[in-house]
């Protein structure tokens, strides 16, 4: 079972915040496609994407979608940046490409959802809702009633990412929330998410309804405080291995710039969140940045792979 990964990479260039591509054939073992440089590179918005997602529609074909920013751009001379101004003036668009074959792209449009109160819109993620055939784009963002300070998980509803609903909040807690991650297994919705503080953790709550209410999981935040330091993992993102494990990628970035990206945990079955951490079973050819998992055909393996 052949997998992609799209994703960003971490550097003090403009280059690594563009997509990128990387295939396993089994999951656990990953190499770079394009000889490791970008396969699409941001000419719009900020000149920079990242929190790359990508996701297979029903109707065939994929859409990727990606944060409008470039980090890079907006350092100082020390490489500090200045995130509330971020989170305040940054993009209320969200980069777009449509393809085929994974191989050959549609040109970049910026995707407006109508509102201009919002600061940055963060780490998009597609869920497609199959009882109503719509697609459920979420992210992170501050608005402008509260100073753009508190962030909250924002949402809007398409059938074709041409046309959508106006966004509105899907979930929201006292303290900041960040990189939602939603996914479905059975009858039950699963939620990850970053809270930013009391405590900075990763976190996940479940429920039977895709708009809640949401139960939290106070199991998971266990298996986070044993094996994470608190605050420095966010993006999180699932899928399902070959041999029925489901596994949990997590973003570190508590080290240099270069150095960052995804480290991997594992559990018995999907929706089962009693993770172990699984760093000796993977191998990657460079650190991964947010992004997503997805499993693809033989056939799109090795066409990715040529």
């Amino acid at each position: 079972m052949p997998y992609l990964c799209a994703h960003f990479k971490e550097k003090l260039t403009p280059d690594g915040e563009q997509v990128y591509f990387a295939v396993s054939a089994d999951g656990f073992h990953w190499e770079e496609v394009n000889g490791g440089k970008p396969v699409l590179t941001s000419t719009m918005g900020a000149g920079g994407v990242r929190d790359i997602e990508i996701v297979r529609k029903k109707s065939g074909g994929f859409v990727l979608l990606a944060t409008d920013l470039c980090i890079v751009k907006r350092m100082d001379e020390n490489h500090n940046v200045d995130w509330r101004d971020i989170n305040h003036n940054g993009s209320r668009f969200l980069s777009c490409w449509e393809t085929d074959d994974l191989v050959h792209f549609s040109p970049q449009r910026l995707l407006y959802f109508g509102r201009e109160d919002f600061g940055c819109l963060w780490a998009p993620e597609v869920f497609y809702d199959a009882p109503t055939e719509q697609y459920l784009i979420h992210w992170g963002s501050t608005v402008k009633a509260d100073g753009y300070e508190h962030m909250s998980i924002y949402y809007t509803l398409t059938k074709d990412f041409i046309a959508f609903t106006q966004p509105a909040v899907f979930f929201s807690k006292k303290n900041a929330i960040l990189d939602s991650h939603l996914v479905r297994v059975g009858d039950t919705y699963h939620l990850f998410y970053k809270n930013s503080d009391g405590p900075a953790a990763n976190m996940h709550e479940t429920s039977k309804s895709l708009f809640g209410p949401w139960t939290h999981d106070d199991g998971f935040d266990a298996v986070m405080r044993y094996y994470t330091n608190a605050g420095a993992y966010e993006g999180a993102t699932t899928f399902t291995l070959p041999d029925g494990r489901w596994c949990l990628m997590l973003d570190f970035f508590g080290c240099p710039k270069e150095q960052m990206g995804y480290v991997p945990y594992v559990s018995p079955a999907p929706g089962n969140t009693a993770f172990r951490r699984a760093d000796s079973e993977f191998s990657f050819p460079y650190g991964f940045k947010h992004g997503r998992f997805l499993e693809i055909t033989e056939k799109e393996y090795r066409r990715l792979k040529k």
